[in-house]
């Protein structure tokens, strides 16, 4: 069973947004494009929101925010528990946020990446397994704050 990506971006990056939508689509993946519809100005936060309930409803496994520069909309998806959000900009930082962090949202800055590299860094993304492991206790520790407590 294919897993759903979910996608979501301001207006700034409606146009990269579009373009990896029909791409993921084209490569068989589901997605589930929760918007905007249109270059309209909206507020990035409302879209990082909805992106990570998503995610935090089962609706996805994996997401991509995008936003002009990737920071706002990454901080308004990392807002919610359940979402482990990282920033990139090159396919070393997408692979080493699955392998490393479990990641299971990505966010771009269309303002600073081209379509190719944004196609390499989902595609690094979406293919690269989580490690476990030693990691997994750090990733405990993102999803658990009281397992940070009392450690140095």
């Amino acid at each position: 069973m294919a897993e759903i990506i979910a996608i979501a971006s301001d207006h700034a990056a409606f146009d990269l947004k579009s373009a990896l939508v029909t791409w993921l689509r084209d490569e068989g993946h589901e997605v589930l494009d929760l918007g905007p519809d249109g270059p309209a100005s909206v507020d990035y936060p409302d879209y990082g929101y909805r992106l990570a309930d998503a995610i935090a409803a089962g609706d996805a496994a994996r997401g991509i925010a995008l936003c002009g520069s990737g920071i706002g909309i990454s901080i308004s998806v990392n807002r919610h528990p359940a979402a482990r959000c990282a920033l990139v900009s090159e396919v070393l930082s997408a692979r080493l946020s699955r392998e490393h962090n479990d990641a299971n949202v990505i966010a771009l800055g269309a303002r600073l990446i081209g379509i190719e590299q944004a196609r390499a860094c989902v595609d690094a993304f979406l293919s690269t397994p989580f490690a476990g492991d030693r990691h997994q206790r750090r990733v405990d520790k993102l999803t658990h704050p009281r397992f940070h407590k009392d450690h140095a």
